[in-house]
């Protein structure tokens, strides 16, 4: 496969690995294994211990805090990478948030600023970091961000998240057209359910899962590995006239409506 598919001389900033479960952390391996020098962040002091070792996996060039709630963390990001690299090949933006009360209610009962929060958190932070990752990418360079099918139709208990990620999705659309002058490719991962440390804050997430496996066509869920694959090929010169699409791995879910 790496005959085929190398990340070799390419270097990319990882945000959003939060444990050995997370998907991010299965698209940093899948680059590192083709060959990809990496960045990576984590959220805060409580986060480090747990995502220092995997960084440390992985050779990390670079391992920074990042919040985007916190003013200027960020920006210090992207200072970092052009001072130590001076350019960006990709980044892989794997984050989202809602407060717990409203996504455990309805949509029309959200709060004014638990909707914002989310919105800001889970979308507009991938446009920032698009936006600072511009000017590191004279020459291309690919965008993924993390979605999933209830931005296209109703799923029972995604509730505030199904609006935020319908946003996500026509933010990479926008993205991509603007970006695709300067050879910046943009595209949205959505993967099935997952046994993800995010997963864990929706409601019988688990009913979820089983409904899936019940109703996909392969009657199988895709696993965080499968997402790595895809990132990876996804960030390689082989998609290179690819850009502005949602990618599902989700074993045919998506084709049922």
């Amino acid at each position: 496969m790496s005959d085929f598919l190398s990340l070799q001389g390419k270097r990319g900033l990882v945000v959003g690995v939060a444990n050995e479960d997370s998907i991010a952390w299965a698209c940093a391996r899948a680059f590192h294994e083709l060959g990809a020098e990496l960045a990576l962040t984590y959220l805060n002091d409580k986060a480090r211990p747990y995502v220092e070792p995997l960084a440390e996996r992985v050779g990390a060039d670079l391992f920074l805090p990042c919040d985007v709630r916190e003013p200027g963390q960020l920006e210090a990001v992207f200072d970092a990478i052009e001072s130590r690299w001076g350019r960006l090949d990709f980044l892989l933006h794997s984050i989202a948030f809602a407060p717990r009360e409203d996504l455990h209610g309805r949509v029309v009962d959200s709060s004014q600023a638990g909707f914002l929060q989310a919105m800001d958190v889970s979308c507009h932070s991938f446009l920032r970091m698009a936006r600072q990752a511009e000017p590191l990418m004279p020459d291309g360079g690919t965008l993924l961000t993390v979605t999933f099918y209830g931005a296209d139709k109703v799923v029972e208990d995604y509730n505030l998240m199904g609006p935020v990620k319908a946003a996500l999705e026509s933010s990479v659309r926008y993205a991509a057209a603007e970006l695709g002058p300067q050879g910046i490719r943009v595209h949205a991962l959505s993967p099935g359910p997952l046994k993800t440390r995010a997963a864990s804050g929706i409601q019988r997430f688990d009913e979820l899962l089983e409904r899936t496996r019940e109703r996909a066509p392969q009657h199988s869920l895709a696993d965080i590995d499968d997402v790595g694959a895809m990132a990876a090929f996804l960030v390689s010169d082989r998609a290179k006239t690819l850009t502005g699409n949602i990618t599902y791995i989700d074993a045919g879910y998506h084709v049922l409506g």
